[in-house]
């Protein structure tokens, strides 16, 4: 069976959200499951040469105008949150303890959960009360969720993973690796489906 398709992403990237509603069709249309890798982007930004939104206000204007043209272009439901950004590591500790505890497909339902409430309904997932809600809402034991989203082996596990990405090159939302390919950014899903194309 071919390889999965690595796919990083922080929660507070809009283009994180939009390639979260598209990767899992498109690796499956080629034979291929996905690997979703949650992070807290923070400690990836030094890698980073770009200057932020918060220190430009041009880009800060025209990302924004990106955001809701981009999801208007590809019918993705979006509403620029109020909250924005914000720290995303609950919600990465949280959806790590839940594939590690319920399994890969709970916890890609768990992190869709996660984006629809930040990117359509305008939740504050920074707050962990918000994450515990989101959880319950799927299934999740909330006192289970709760505990697994602040114990040390969660932190450590999420720390170990923002290590390995950083190790592996990827410096932003959403990070592709296919077979060690990178591909970064939402607006290269077509240059990652040929890619895909020609080794199926």
């Amino acid at each position: 069976m071919a390889s999965a398709l690595n796919f990083y992403f922080d929660f507070s990237s809009p283009y994180g959200y939009f390639a979260s509603t598209r990767i899992n069709e498109l690796a499956q249309k080629y034979g291929r499951r996905v690997d979703w890798h949650p992070f807290a982007g923070a400690p990836l930004k030094p890698l980073n040469s770009g200057t932020s939104l918060v220190h430009n206000p041009a880009k800060k204007a025209y990302t924004e105008r990106d955001y809701v043209r981009t999801a208007a272009f590809h019918a993705i439901p979006f509403k620029l949150p109020t909250l924005f950004p914000l720290d995303t590591r609950y919600a990465s500790r949280a959806t790590m303890w839940v594939e590690s505890t319920q399994g890969e497909d709970k916890g890609i339902e768990f992190a869709q959960a996660i984006f629809k409430a930040y990117y359509v309904n305008d939740l504050n997932i920074g707050d962990p009360a918000v994450i515990v809600t989101i959880g319950e809402s799927i299934g999740l034991n909330t006192e289970q969720l709760t505990a697994g989203m602040h114990n040390s082996f969660t932190k450590e596990q999420l720390r170990a993973e923002i290590d390995l990405a950083s190790a592996k090159g990827v410096f932003g939302s959403p990070f592709v690796l296919l077979d060690g390919e990178p591909f970064w950014g939402f607006d290269r899903f077509d240059q990652l489906e040929a890619a895909l194309k020609a080794k199926a």
